[in-house]
């Protein structure tokens, strides 16, 4: 059962998106976070919980007691080593796989018999808008944290735009290589 000095602490459970580009900044934060005094659950697919723990030894993960890794499935199959280097694919498994036990793993994080603080706040990758579902109590905040540029956001929050006025996807002759760089 979770101490009351262990109560008091708020806990943020933080969830990148499974990509390249993504998982580092979330981290970033998180230890940042956890300098503040948050209790940490960083929450990772299993595919890349695999990849870190293969590429960096089984002591990878192992972390301060109040700074936790945990997997979560996600439906990429094993056989697609570089699934989620496939944004269409990542974006067809990530949100049918990963809803249900990020919900069962709140529950249990807020559950009185649990070892850990309980859910103070949850922090989702702002291109995993389908986390906020997994805190069904409206008391804990959400946030979105989107973790590449503001030239990025601006982009992709004009991105409706550019298919509206036709300008994608692009017509016309594609290019297939850069004339001045044709030996790469």
């Amino acid at each position: 059962m979770a101490s009351q000095k262990q109560a008091t602490r708020p806990h943020a459970l933080c969830i990148p998106l499974p990509a390249q580009g993504h998982v580092n900044p979330m981290l970033k934060l998180a230890k940042l976070l956890h300098q503040r005094g948050f209790h940490i659950s960083f929450v990772n697919n299993e595919f890349n919980h695999r990849r870190l723990l293969k590429a960096r030894g089984p002591a990878a993960l192992d972390g301060l007691p109040d700074f936790r890794y945990y997997a979560i499935p996600d439906g990429v199959p094993p056989t697609d080593p570089d699934a989620t280097q496939h944004p269409a694919l990542l974006f067809t498994y990530t949100p049918v796989h990963c809803l249900e036990p990020l919900e069962k793993l709140v529950s249990e994080f807020n559950d009185e018999a649990s070892d850990v603080p309980p859910v103070t706040c949850i922090i989702a990758d702002g291109l995993m808008s389908f986390v906020l579902k997994a805190a069904q109590h409206p008391e804990i905040p959400k946030v979105l944290f989107w973790t590449t540029s503001a030239c990025g956001l601006l982009g992709y929050m004009q991105y409706g735009q550019l298919i509206e006025r036709g300008y994608t996807p692009l017509k016309g002759k594609q290019i297939k290589f850069v004339e001045m760089v044709r030996s790469i």
